[in-house]
């Protein structure tokens, strides 16, 4: 919404991200056993309070990139303390884990598949 000089007030961050289920319970589960996410059984989600220092993206990609499935509209990046400990966690819970991991002045990115099929990026910032 615009102020009365025409410049928008500005955003503060995310708040939230809303992903549809078939079953809503047992992805929230998905999570929560995979992550380490605690999803509220009786709402289906969660709180996530950010920390000194925390970064949120939000980017836009062409509709025609092949950086995730084109079938899905959304894909969520998850920050993470330990990528290499991330995927081996995930892959010894049988968990679908892409066997490519990118570096770059960015940080390490991987990804992995959420119950349902939705490509999830795992990302571990880089050292400051």
């Amino acid at each position: 919404m615009a102020d009365s000089s025409g410049t928008s007030p500005g955003v503060l961050g995310v708040g939230g991200v809303f992903v549809r289920a078939r079953d809503p319970a047992a992805l929230g589960r998905w999570y929560a056993d995979n992550l380490g996410i605690a999803i509220d059984p009786g709402w289906h989600g969660t709180a996530l309070i950010a920390k000194d220092g925390d970064m949120t993206v939000f980017s836009m990609f062409k509709a025609e990139s092949d950086y995730f499935d084109r079938a899905q509209q959304v894909m969520i990046n998850w920050r993470v303390a330990d990528l290499d400990a991330m995927r081996a966690w995930l892959i010894g819970r049988g968990v679908r884990v892409d066997d490519k991991v990118e570096s770059s002045e960015y940080g390490k990115f991987g990804w992995a598949w959420d119950l349902e099929g939705n490509k999830l990026e795992l990302w571990q910032p880089p050292a400051e």
